[in-house]
């Protein structure tokens, strides 16, 4: 055991999945800490600060050339007091310094590699760098030793340039320059008009390469297209969906997303598997199977779904973070095949058939970016299954047959490689995009399943990570960790609600109201601007942000707002309306500038300006007619609602109707599960049937 093996810094005291891949590098490395600060102050040394997370392929990259080379770490280590980020732990250290390194560079990414003064000032950045000058890049350590020459003989002008820096930020996050409107249809409409012309008409998605999914985007298209009927809507949508699904992002194997497609046609995936990208899109192909009824958007929502259950579930319900696109430190090694692997295990004919399936080819179906990746294939699907048929002489369900067996021996088959690394930290705000997405699936599918998997991860976030009032943000391990931020308050009162509408119990209603009391309490502007993405108890080293644009994340200030709306149409809540309103007046200019980083946003404005479906169900719980009217709500793709139930018979009846002002003065017609669908607390008449309930489900908006 050499030197590096046996070395370890003060990383290996943290749970972080991607700081202890760093425990053991030479660097002396520090976590953020009252500690690492404060010796950076008393030394009136610069801080190397390093951003990542466990998936991230280029981390590794530079982590294996720079971080474990011994010159690298000792050029470090006498200069700088180095402190590595998990950005999936301290999102808000993850957004000032991406911000600061965007203001300096025009550009961002991972690693993020950020210097900044010992108060805490950043003043040079970037992300990857080759560890000596390549591909027109500085080399790290060129780069090490010209800051720590520079910090000796410079030291003042680089602290003025980290405050010019500074107030560049500052001045971003505080624009007053788009002043506050009302919404209205005319942004939602010019919006549309934006994104349609920013459409890849050809493969769908938006823009060229790289291409993300951008689930946010397609949610509220697909909502568009639901109360609108305009069908330029839904075929943007499904020409997105159909070709994600045939794609390589898509992982035709294992079930499940990589994170992003490398090229506009999206076959060549960067192989990462985020939790948070599974659970929007398998949402929004539950939705599309909704509207349209599609087996192949079933198909997919399931298989990732279940993948979720199979691969990403931790013992306690909560679900994992991601998994590596490395394996064996090798990029999508897991994932690719060679043709003869086919033919070898599935046999001459099978294989053959099999392969034409999955576009698999002799040479390789893509242009390899390493070369342990050269004339190697990734599995998508480029024509349809009647002309494979065809093309081999056999009936449809005969081909069905062997690609349903195929497809058990290559799953088989694959689990034997090396897997992939896998973060397993539970995060509160992925883990509550996640439960929201299973109980759509119970809804939609009626899999009770699903329902058990979000009952089970929503009672752990709330026993164990909701403490004394504060709702926290990380588990590993038994080790709670980081108060959470605006996205987990606002995902997770998001999800409780979406769990109340699944299952009618109104304790989970209960707790969505103390966590939208809680996020309002620690989050909001007071001057009425929406909410901070940091809470009052977070220390705030440059500032505190507040975004209402989609990234990686739908926005937590737009989750926040559709929260807020939900709930005071649920408690007839003035204040979360106004909350809501407020938020909504002052972001609204983004929307029409920037439509496809404000779709979660657009979405809000939808349900402000377009009142919602308000359903009350009033019945016996057990009842087949109770049963067979919520099938016909879930049958119908409705975005615009709210849901409550109440059995008139329980002994809790009288506590429900109570709490929930839209069950009031609603009773059974002769004693007969009925159903009322409202608009602002005015209510068409009452039904008993399902026929009846679903004309008026299906009837115009705004009647």
């Amino acid at each position: 055991m050499n030197e590096t093996q046996v070395h370890t810094n003060q990383l290996i005291h943290e749970t972080s999945p991607y700081l202890l891949q760093h425990a053991h590098n030479p660097v002396d490395w520090y976590s953020w800490n009252d500690r690492s600060l404060g010796l950076s102050r008393k030394e009136d040394m610069p801080i190397f600060l390093s951003i990542g997370y466990s998936a991230c392929h280029w981390c590794h990259v530079m982590e294996k050339e720079s971080f474990e080379d011994e010159e690298t770490a000792s050029i470090l280590n006498q200069n700088f007091i180095s402190i590595k980020v998990d950005r999936e732990e301290n999102p808000d250290l993850d957004s000032t310094y991406m911000t600061a390194v965007q203001h300096m560079t025009g550009q961002g990414g991972w690693p993020l590699t950020v210097f900044l003064t010992p108060d805490l000032k950043p003043f040079f950045g970037g992300t990857y760098f080759p560890p000596t000058d390549a591909y027109g890049l500085i080399g790290f350590k060129t780069l090490l030793l010209r800051i720590a020459k520079a910090w000796k003989e410079m030291k003042d002008s680089m602290i003025k340039n980290s405050e010019m820096v500074l107030d560049s930020i500052r001045k971003s996050e505080t624009d007053e320059t788009v002043p506050g409107q009302m919404p209205t249809h005319s942004m939602l409409k010019n919006a549309l008009e934006k994104i349609e012309e920013l459409f890849d008409n050809q493969f769908g998605g938006f823009g060229t390469a790289p291409k993300f999914p951008q689930a946010p985007v397609l949610s509220f298209l697909l909502g568009q297209y639901s109360s609108k009927k305009e069908s330029a809507y839904l075929t943007m949508t499904e020409l997105t969906l159909k070709n994600m699904a045939m794609g390589g992002i898509y992982d035709h194997i294992g079930g499940g997303f990589h994170r992003y497609a490398t090229d506009r046609k999206w076959l060549v995936p960067h192989f990462e598997k985020m939790l948070y990208d599974n659970a929007l899109l398998s949402s929004i192909y539950l939705h599309a199977f909704q509207a349209t009824k599609k087996p192949l958007y079933k198909e997919i929502a399931v298989d990732t779904l279940n993948y979720v259950l199979r691969d990403m579930t931790n013992s306690t319900g909560g679900f994992h973070s991601s998994q590596d696109a490395d394996s064996e430190g090798k990029e999508g090694a897991f994932y690719v095949w060679d043709y003869n692997e086919f033919v070898d295990l599935l046999g001459e004919e099978k294989g053959s058939i099999a392969a034409d399936y999955y576009s698999i080819l002799s040479q390789g179906n893509f242009d390899a970016r390493e070369p342990h990746l050269e004339g190697k294939n990734i599995p998508h699907i480029t024509k349809s299954k009647e002309a494979i048929a065809k093309k081999h002489s056999i009936p449809i369900h005969e081909l069905e047959k062997v690609i349903n067996e195929s497809h058990t021996k290559l799953y088989a088959h694959r689990s034997k490689r090396a897997p992939p690394g896998k973060d397993d930290k539970l995060i509160t705000s992925w883990n509550s995009l996640m439960i929201s997405s299973l109980t759509h699936g119970y809804c939609i599918l009626e899999e009770k399943q699903y329902l058990d998997a979000a009952v089970k991860a929503a009672n752990f976030i709330s026993s164990t990570l909701f403490r004394e009032n504060t709702l926290y943000r990380i588990y590993r391990n038994g080790t709670v960790k980081q108060a959470g931020f605006l996205d987990d308050y606002a995902y997770f009162c998001s999800a409780l609600i979406d769990l109340y509408e699944s299952s009618f119990e109104t304790d989970w209603l209960h707790r969505a109201r103390v966590i939208a009391d809680s996020m309002i309490r620690d989050f909001y502007d007071p001057q009425g601007h929406g909410f901070y993405f940091t809470a009052t108890c977070h220390d705030n080293p440059v500032s505190r942000s507040k975004s209402v644009s989609d990234a990686a994340l739908p926005s937590g200030n737009a989750i926040a707002a559709q929260v807020l709306l939900r709930c005071a149409k649920l408690f007839d809540n003035k204040e979360y309306f106004k909350k809501a309103e407020e938020l909504l007046v002052r972001f609204s200019g983004q929307v029409t500038t920037s439509p496809l980083i404000s779709a979660t946003l657009l979405t809000a404005e939808d349900f402000y300006l377009n009142p919602p479906r308000e359903i009350a169900l009033i019945g016996n719980a057990e009842s087949p007619d109770t049963c067979a009217m919520l099938r016909t709500i879930h049958s119908q793709f409705i975005p615009n609602k709210v849901i409550a139930f109440v059995d008139p018979q329980s002994q809790s009846a009288f506590d429900i109707v109570s709490k929930i002002p839209l069950l009031k003065a609603k009773p059974m017609i002769s004693d007969r599960t009925t159903a009322y669908v409202c608009s602002n607390f005015s209510c068409k008449n009452p039904v008993t049937t399902s026929e009846g309930l679903i004309e008026q489900l299906t009837s115009s908006e705004g009647e």
